[in-house]
């Protein structure tokens, strides 16, 4: 798919006060609707798009024709439909022809149609904003002109076919990663950066009568303020030292860069091999920086395959003893595929 141009329309809706990502929901049709992988959103995509493998989205790439989903915080949708206007996407070269509200099942929403001149190619371009329980919804669609196969009133029919689920299924967030983690030690999947990193978390509720050392996975419930009780990074980084003895300096540095954490006081620091591995271990005292709630940080850098694995778990220091067996559990689970 040609990237040049391309996908200027989120651009552009970016720059009017947004940052990409997205969702909706709405009655499927006669077919389901397909969620790419990872994506909470999907819809019934037009007859010749599949879920690409690319992207978060659809794309007929023989034609150079794509949806692109993208889910933002619920609060986006009154910034996005005060900012985004004609005259603030004219400069990204995208002329907008119609701007409409539309009456989804899911809720309101409006929708911008035009079109965008991106080098020697000319586009159809439709931006569909729809807001929804606890997130904004944003597609953008791109269709060549000189191309016939998707004419608008099947873009429409797919665009109000949008859905949403309530969740990801945790094996299809897996299986999105370079690794697999076949232990999740009883910790909930918060969220999984695509092709690169997973954040694992445990909360326990914020009420004098919990006893510190409750180890249930499950969340608070909504209506009762929520304290971290663990959670867990592992992301798969390409690069990493080259010698032997810089493996130390390596791990320091990258230790230094946790955010979130004050008053740090380091008490392991050592290689360590895992996984069969080398690799290297880094363990502190420190306080939380928003609550100044006592915590231990933990860092495991495991080195091979032109690359490293970094795990960061972070967990209250009155009950670490049982959170970083939990963590280690998980550690010694994860493989590069």
């Amino acid at each position: 798919m040609k990237r040049n141009g391309s996908f200027d329309w989120v651009k552009a809706a970016a720059s009017a006060g947004l940052f990409a990502l997205l969702l909706l929901t709405t009655p499927a049709a006669a077919t389901d609707p397909v969620f790419p992988p990872g994506s909470r959103i999907g819809l019934v995509p037009p007859n010749g798009m599949v879920a690409s493998d690319k992207f978060v989205g659809f794309a007929d790439p023989a034609k150079n024709a794509a949806i692109l989903l993208t889910v933002l915080p619920v609060a986006a949708y009154a910034q996005i439909e005060k900012t985004l206007e004609p005259e603030s996407l004219r400069k990204q070269d995208i002329k907008v022809e119609k701007r409409e509200p539309l009456r989804l099942r899911t809720g309101k929403a409006f929708l911008l149609s035009g079109r965008q001149t991106a080098g020697k190619e000319r586009y159809r371009k439709w931006l569909l904003i729809a807001a929804i329980d606890d997130l904004t919804a944003l597609v953008s669609v791109q269709i060549p002109e000189r191309d016939s196969a998707y004419p608008d009133s099947a873009v429409r029919a797919a665009l109000t076919t949008l859905a949403v689920r309530a969740n990801v299924p945790a094996e299809e967030e897996l299986g999105l990663l370079p690794f697999t983690v076949g232990d999740l030690a009883g910790f909930h999947i918060d969220n999984v950066l695509r092709g690169r990193a997973i954040i694992l978390s445990d909360t326990a509720n914020e009420n004098p009568k919990d006893s510190s050392t409750d180890t249930s996975p499950a969340a608070p419930p909504e209506n009762a303020a929520g304290r971290l009780y663990a959670h867990l990074l592992v992301a798969a980084v390409p690069g990493g030292p080259a010698e032997l003895d810089d493996r130390a300096n390596f791990a320091r540095l990258a230790f230094n860069e946790i955010a979130g954490i004050k008053n740090v006081h380091v008490t392991i620091s050592e290689p360590l091999r895992i996984g069969g591995q080398p690799g290297y271990q880094t363990m502190a005292e420190a306080k939380d920086l928003r609550t100044g709630t006592d915590i231990m940080v933990v860092q495991w850098l495991r080195f091979g395959g032109g690359g490293f694995l970094q795990m960061i778990g972070i967990g209250r220091a009155d009950n670490w003893t049982t959170v970083l067996s939990r963590l280690r559990t998980v550690r010694d689970s994860v493989e590069l595929r």
